[in-house]
């Protein structure tokens, strides 16, 4: 995986965490159930799906389907592909694809056209073009049957082929320019209606005649851009918004004080420092994980979670999360905030006198509350946090392509694969950008790759508690975001998403 591509995902990593990494809904009021209304504060910059990216994903699955579908549980069912099977090394995925499935201009969606997606998507440097990295051809074995060559096993095949790298276009489209950023060629339940749409304030998608499968339970949906939560509370109280999701702890409080609110909770991101620099490249007292760990001790993390989400959330030492076999929920309290013992700790690696840990802040994701409880609780064990304030733009290229900075405080998606939250932030790439590695690591990764079911999974469990006793992150606990309708609509959270799939949406009874 190339550093490039790996900064890019950084990239959307902190342009998600600027926009709150919202994707819910809005629209009109009432319409009954023949609409949905979603409201987001995130959008994508183009509907072409080799742009696509995780946060906005509904906007694509209307239009798009993929070869797999993800379940809300995390579980992969049949979509494009009704059937696959992996050689016994687990280089080769075999496709059964599904047959009669038409594009609008009557294009067949064949074992071709997967060729041509899932070449374009590894190859048109979008965010999570990364995803197929290992993908070193596509197979046509005959129209309906495809089999996907891989350098090396990948774990994580099903889940990608589930999200964006799996989105199906039409391949006739490929040489009309840019006309898919703004017309979507799909064999999707949706078409968007580009006469309703204003690209940036709101998306309309018609219920599509020609679908083949089952048709979803609403006649239209509408996506509609807001800029802050406020206005989307707002929105579902006077019935202009029927689904959204909600970060801020205060508007969480705000629905649920209102007895029309229908609300499901489901913890995704966690909010926490990375450390980069664990080899002491840049700060040479976090090469000894001593201090590493002095630092999680530091961080007092009950108060933090009750002073600035209100408890909305669960404190954690790891960053494998609940839906992961990597995730022992003992060692969420690994790390009990002990400044005496950090001290201990700190004069044991030769650092009594404490050291400067300089960062980065922006502040739409470290506001003036967490900034000030990190540095005091650092402060506590004698180590200066200085904040270096940078704006988005900024950011991206002085901590991911300068790597000037030991570390960044980020909210974080906690996917439901394992080998994903693995190659994000085990494996070299932007957010291990100086190649930390041990022998223990060495030894663990390669089983949770090729590995059967039973060795990966007893691997990636004793790498998540590794990570955890040698210190590699200081997490803060993971954010309970809350799923919101004005009482006409039931919400399914999806694993492994903080935005719910458009196919999570139903009419409440």
């Amino acid at each position: 995986m190339t550093r490039t591509t790996r900064t890019g995902a950084a990239a959307v990593c902190v342009a998600a965490s600027l926009a709150l990494a919202g994707c819910t809904g809005s629209g009109t009021a009432g319409t009954g159930t023949s609409t949905l209304n979603i409201a987001t504060m995130t959008f994508p910059q183009s509907l072409d799906p080799a742009q696509a990216v995780g946060s906005a994903l509904p906007f694509f699955q209307a239009t798009y389907d993929t070869l797999v579908k993800r379940e809300p549980d995390g579980e992969f069912r049949p979509m494009l592909a009704t059937a696959w099977k992996y050689n016994a090394d687990r280089t080769e995925l075999a496709l059964t694809l599904r047959e009669g499935v038409k594009f609008a201009d009557g294009t067949v969606f064949d074992a071709t056209a997967v060729k041509a997606n899932m070449e374009r998507f590894k190859k048109g440097g979008g965010a999570d073009a990364k995803w197929l990295k290992d993908l070193e051809s596509v197979e046509v074995e005959d129209a309906s049957h495809a089999t996907l060559k891989l350098k090396q096993p990948n774990p994580a095949m099903l889940f990608y082929l589930s999200d964006a790298a799996g989105l199906m276009a039409n391949p006739a489209a490929f040489g009309r320019g840019d006309a898919l950023k703004t017309s979507p060629d799909g064999t999707g339940p949706y078409r968007l209606e580009e006469s309703k749409t204003a690209v940036g304030t709101k998306w309309v998608y018609q219920r599509n005649p020609d679908y083949w499968g089952d048709p979803l339970p609403y006649e239209t949906v509408t996506m509609s851009f807001f800029d802050n939560e406020t206005a989307i509370v707002n929105g579902l109280k006077t019935g202009q918004v029927n689904a959204a999701l909600l970060q801020s702890a205060d508007q969480q409080i705000s629905v649920e004080s209102d007895p029309r609110m229908k609300t499901t909770e489901q913890e995704f991101d966690f909010q926490g420092l990375l450390l980069f620099d664990r080899d002491g490249k840049l700060t040479p007292q976090l090469q000894d994980p001593r201090v590493r760990q002095a630092l999680n001790l530091a961080v007092d993390r009950k108060t933090m979670l009750g002073a600035i989400r209100q408890n909305r959330g669960e404190i954690t030492s790891q960053v494998f999360g609940p839906d992961t076999r990597g995730y022992d929920r003992k060692l969420d309290t690994y790390y009990a905030h002990d400044p005496d013992r950090a001290r201990e700790l700190l004069r044991a690696a030769g650092h009594a006198d404490g050291f400067t840990l300089k960062l980065p802040r922006i502040a739409a994701i470290v506001n003036d509350a967490l900034a000030a409880s990190l540095a005091t609780d650092l402060e506590a064990i004698g180590v200066k946090l200085v904040w270096d304030d940078l704006d988005g733009a900024s950011a991206v290229q002085k901590v991911f392509t300068d790597r000037a900075y030991s570390g960044m405080v980020m909210n974080m998606g906690q996917s439901s694969s394992d080998w994903v939250v693995v190659d994000e932030l085990v494996t070299p790439g932007a957010f291990n950008m100086f190649g930390t590695t041990d022998a223990t690591v060495r030894e663990l990764v390669p089983r949770i790759q090729s590995g059967s079911a039973e060795q990966a999974g007893a691997a990636v469990r004793a790498l998540g508690e590794h990570l955890v006793k040698e210190a590699w992150f200081v997490p803060f606990y993971r954010m309970t975001y809350l799923h919101v309708s004005d009482g006409s609509v039931n919400i399914r959270p999806q694993s492994g998403m903080a935005v719910p799939s458009i196919y999570n949406y139903s009419p409440a009874k």
